[in-house]
């Protein structure tokens, strides 16, 4: 699909200051992104290095004493547990507070132990904290990196707007380009516009920002799948298209060459002028949402039945996690057989939750 463009001076133009701007949220999100992920980091590191320690040499010990304990769960499986930890090992008494977080889908309470390293008793933990330590780790992977990914991107952002806004400073060739206006906001008389460039030319992808002074509006070419099209101009070898108003202020012209550059322009545009307007988006119809639920909740059961098949038969350990509260949740002939799978790899250990017996040890 093409668009009606504009013939620009073959020579190198100025463009005016200020014409691709930063979003104000990048400068203070960018701070709360990276004080989140200093805070994952800073707050669970310690507690995953120090259950690894005591998963090297575990001692469970059956007199140890375990006060407060709780656990609460938010948006389903996000799972923190804390508790107060009292107990003797060989005659010296110790006392910590521990607090560990992980995914699981589990409903009901937990049955925990006191575990502490063999090599290091000042180094205590509850047994759930040992059964779930890839859980944690993993969790606190995924969350670092895309928090830190987040922060990554933002300030690439930025400081791709900042290389682009000075190499503007120096006169280029400009290369008329129609792009797609993605969003836009006007307040106090100003207009703020965001736009891609994915339709002709580079087609890089790429977003940028910019904010028209009061009284003037971006250069409107067309519509494309119900998103306005403007005109923008690629500055030499720059990063990010600039977008243009409609009188072409922006570019540093005399007014008899911006009235020749406008006046085949607005001829053509003249029967069907185009509008910077909210356009809105027809959602799919109830049928269609109904079908993308089914679906997704056939996969989600697609996918549980697919791991918890992996972990009664092919596990590594009969504590891994959430196979073992997936097995729990099944109907009682389906976690019998799971229970029985297991037992025939693990039968001379100890019985994972969701297959052991009223002391929690032994299978059932």
């Amino acid at each position: 699909m093409t668009f009606p463009t504009i013939q620009l001076p073959q020579r190198a133009l100025m463009l005016a200051r200020g014409v691709i701007s930063t979003p104000k949220a990048s400068y203070f999100s960018l701070p709360i992104l990276i004080a989140l992920t200093v805070f994952m980091a800073v707050s669970e590191t310690p507690g995953i290095l120090r259950d690894w320690t005591i998963n090297q040499n575990p001692v469970r010990l059956d007199d140890g004493d375990i006060s407060n304990g709780k656990c609460s769960t938010r948006k389903g499986f996000f799972t923190n547990c804390s508790a107060h930890l009292n107990y003797v090992y060989k005659g010296q008494s110790y006392e910590k507070d521990i607090e560990i977080m992980f995914v699981d889908a589990h409903a009901g309470d937990y049955e925990t132990d006191l575990v502490i390293s063999g090599d290091h008793p000042e180094l205590a933990t509850l047994s759930l904290g040992i059964e779930k330590l890839w859980n944690r780790i993993i969790t606190l992977a995924a969350f670092v990196a895309l928090l830190g990914g987040a922060c990554i991107a933002m300030v690439f952002q930025i400081l791709r707007i900042w290389r682009a806004r000075a190499q503007l400073r120096h006169p280029a060739q400009l290369v008329p380009v129609p792009v797609e206006i993605t969003a836009f906001d006007r307040r106090r008389k100003r207009l703020t516009v965001t736009y891609a460039d994915k339709i002709a030319g580079r087609k890089t992808g790429r977003v940028a920002h910019t904010r028209f002074e009061p009284g003037q509006e971006p250069l409107l070419v067309g519509e494309k799948d119900g998103k306005t099209v403007a005109l923008a101009v690629w500055h030499g070898s720059t990063a990010l298209p600039v977008l243009l108003d409609e009188r072409l202020e922006r570019i540093d012209m005399t007014a008899g060459e911006r009235a020749t550059i406008l006046a085949p322009l607005g001829a053509e545009l003249a029967a069907h002028p185009p509008e910077l307007v909210a356009q809105g988006k027809k959602g799919p119809s109830i049928k269609a949402r109904l079908a993308r639920f089914v679906l997704v909740i056939l996969l989600i059961i697609g996918g549980v039945i697919g791991y918890w098949l992996w972990y009664v038969t092919s596990a590594a350990s009969q504590f891994t996690s959430p196979g073992m509260d997936i097995n729990n949740m099944m109907p009682a002939p389906l976690n019998r057989w799971g229970c029985d799978q297991l037992k025939k790899r693990f039968g001379d250990q100890r019985a994972p939750f969701g297959c052991a017996a009223s002391d929690f040890t032994s299978w059932k």
